[in-house]
């Protein structure tokens, strides 16, 4: 899963998924829905956030204005890996967890589901050494200017 997770887009293929969206836009006044998730899609596995957030509001677009309901599980299946590349644990757990509810037996969003809850677990126990670290250094600190106090 960290694979697809973790995969970047090439910049030449968002560039012509990119350009496919926009002549579109421009020629037709309107974009198909096709052309919008594939450019979704590229622009979720991207390096740059910005991308990743434009990709997520083309997803949630498509989503609600789709019937089809194997193209909405497509969308949050998408929608969750985008929220998990920007570190949005909670908001992809709520889109892989929506797949699991109408498919529950949905062998990607049930992979999905169990690494962003692995990932949440990971960076929480990170988080807290990170301040169990900066208290110790804040206590530390404060020995030491007792310490430095006492000697006058």
């Amino acid at each position: 899963m960290e694979a697809i997770v973790e995969e970047v887009v090439a910049p030449e293929d968002l560039q012509k998924f990119k350009q496919k969206y926009m002549k579109e836009q421009e020629s037709l006044g309107k974009v198909s829905a096709e052309t919008q998730f594939s450019y979704a899609w590229c622009l979720v596995r991207s390096a740059n956030k910005q991308d990743v957030h434009l990709g997520i509001q083309l997803l949630k677009d498509l989503f609600q204005k789709t019937k089809d309901e194997t193209a909405k599980r497509d969308y949050l299946y998408y929608l969750a890996i985008g929220h998990t590349r920007l570190k949005e644990y909670n908001e992809a757990l709520k889109f892989s967890n929506a797949i699991l509810q109408v498919e529950q037996g949905n062998h990607q969003a049930v992979m999905l589901s169990e690494y962003i809850e692995k990932k949440m677990k990971k960076e929480g126990l990170i988080g807290m050494a990170i301040v169990g670290g900066a208290a110790a250094i804040a206590i530390g600190g404060l020995v030491g200017l007792g310490v430095a106090l006492s000697k006058k």
